[in-house]
């Protein structure tokens, strides 16, 4: 199992972004990824979610506990675990 655990770095929607363009590709093997406490807003929680609504391989457990996103990523992000071509097992917060 692949585990990436980012959390508590202070990345940021810009470093959700960057970190996303990596997911985006179809040979990533990443199974769970924890973003704890890096200061991720909505916008950060919507370009996670697009990623991992495109890729079939993306992690299936992410954690966003503990962030800066509101109501309306938490809404998007329950939606996409909703969705049957996302893989998206489990979500931690935000």
């Amino acid at each position: 199992m692949i585990v990436l655990g980012l959390s508590g770095n202070e990345a940021g929607d810009s470093g959700v972004k960057h970190f996303s363009s990596l997911l985006e590709d179809p040979n990533c093997k990443l199974e769970k990824l924890y973003l704890k406490s890096c200061s991720i807003t909505d916008e950060g929680c919507r370009a996670l979610a697009s990623v991992l609504r495109s890729n079939p391989s993306a992690p299936r457990e992410i954690n966003l506990e503990e962030n800066q996103s509101g109501p309306s990523a938490q809404q998007l992000l329950s939606e996409l675990q909703k969705d049957p071509n996302c893989k998206l097992l489990k979500i931690h917060g935000p």
